[in-house]
């Protein structure tokens, strides 16, 4: 067991952590005009047609909905619980509870317990790492309840913040061997030499703790203090490929638990989440933010008429400043983003607002756990039209969703 865990650690530095090579991939995405540490361009550089190379991005919230503050996931791919979380305790805010912060990793340890059978029972055949779904969140509260963030921090070997690649290398490499099935025959001890290693790295998971001079077990907790009802929840996506307003396999890796999700017509999308916060409703939101036109240093995301490669470098150099127009999605170029790979799941966010810019075009206001080092500390504007194209799920109370469609979908 020592020499295993001795090469899982000393294999670790080769492997780059999938979060932090999505902000690597987008950090250069920004305006030359809004970021002070951007170069300048030269004073005789080209300014495309009616640009005014001074223009910044004016927003004007309309709805802003209640919600706590922006965290960090740090060096984890645990956006998933995060956002969801976060979708979770504005929910009890919804409900006139008390905001109580909850542990993301609490969400992420159960996950990794069951995932570690999945994976197994699948021979290795399912996509491995800190990857999950909204709806991971909602099934792990109903299985094994939920606990504040200040009793179960994650935070057990010796750093300030998240940081899981060593964690995840010895976790893979222990489920690797045990599917290479070295005995002939699987024994019960994986699971146990497992959990001991994830015990290890984030903190064994206490039967009971004590919150507000009161003892609580996570189900308690969850029964008693967050008080939402899983089956209350419905998550959504929009595909051509299976009939509308029926249940779909939702067909990405991370999907590790095989959830089939509600598929809607992509103007469904954006009438859902408009009519959800509308009423009140936050939504989580699961999308590819691996685009050239979502900047998140910037704090804004837009799909410009030009695709990125067809843009002269002064284009591109002035793509954050200010609003432009943008494409018009269609199902089609929704789907085929998709299937070429283009569109991919990799970032789950919440969303809490509407807003406008200066022009009266909407906006959705998402609240991020990248930190707050950004434009609008930590939230990010978002147009209709991304995420018409780039949403991959979207996870709410099903009283957010319009009666008309609700009817149609049956729940």
């Amino acid at each position: 067991m020592k020499k295993f865990i001795i090469l899982a650690v000393a294999v670790s530095p080769l492997l780059v952590h999938a979060q932090d090579e999505l902000i690597r991939k987008i950090e250069s995405n920004h305006s030359y005009v809004t970021t002070p540490s951007a170069p300048i361009p030269p004073p005789n550089a080209p300014i495309p047609k009616n640009e005014d190379p001074n223009r910044k991005y004016e927003f004007n919230n309309i709805i802003d909905l209640e919600h706590t503050s922006v965290k960090n996931q740090a060096s984890s791919g645990t956006c998933w619980s995060y956002s969801t979380n976060s979708f979770l305790e504005s929910e009890m805010m919804r409900m006139g509870k008390e905001p109580i912060e909850l542990s993301e990793i609490f969400s992420a340890h159960c996950v990794y317990l069951e995932k570690a059978e999945a994976f197994v029972r699948m021979h290795g055949a399912i996509s491995w790492g800190d990857g999950g779904e909204c709806h991971d969140v909602i099934n792990m509260f109903a299985k094994y309840g939920a606990m504040p963030q200040e009793v179960y921090t994650g935070l057990n070997y010796g750093t300030t913040k998240n940081k899981f690649a060593e964690m995840q290398a010895i976790l893979k490499s222990m489920l690797e061997a045990v599917v290479s099935n070295p005995n002939g025959k699987l024994t019960p001890s994986w699971k146990k030499a497992y959990n001991d290693v994830l015990d290890s790295y984030l903190g064994a998971i206490p039967e009971k703790f004590k919150w507000d001079n009161k003892w609580y077990t996570p189900k308690s907790f969850a029964e008693q203090r967050v008080g939402i009802h899983p089956e209350d929840y419905v998550e959504l996506t929009s595909v051509t490929t299976d009939p509308y307003y029926k249940k779909a396999m939702f067909m990405v890796p991370d999907n590790w638990a095989f959830q089939r999700v509600y598929n809607v017509q992509i103007e469904d999308l954006t009438d859902i989440i408009d009519n959800a916060l509308n009423k009140g409703f936050t939504v989580a939101w699961a999308a590819d933010v691996s685009e050239k036109y979502f900047s998140w240093k910037n704090g804004v995301a837009y799909v410009p008429e030009k695709d990125y490669d067809d843009m002269d470098d002064t284009e591109k150099k002035y793509m954050f400043n200010g609003p432009k127009d943008e494409r018009t999605i269609t199902p089609e170029m929704r789907q085929r983003a998709f299937d070429d790979y283009e569109t991919t799941d990799d970032h789950g966010m919440h969303i809490v607002g509407m807003a406008e810019d200066q022009n009266g075009r909407k906006y959705y206001k998402v609240k991020n756990s990248w930190g707050d080092k950004n434009d609008y500390k930590g939230y990010i504007y978002v147009s209709r039209a991304y995420v018409r194209y780039k949403t991959t799920a979207i996870l709410l109370h099903k009283n957010g969703v319009p009666n008309t469609l609700r009817n149609k979908m049956n729940f």
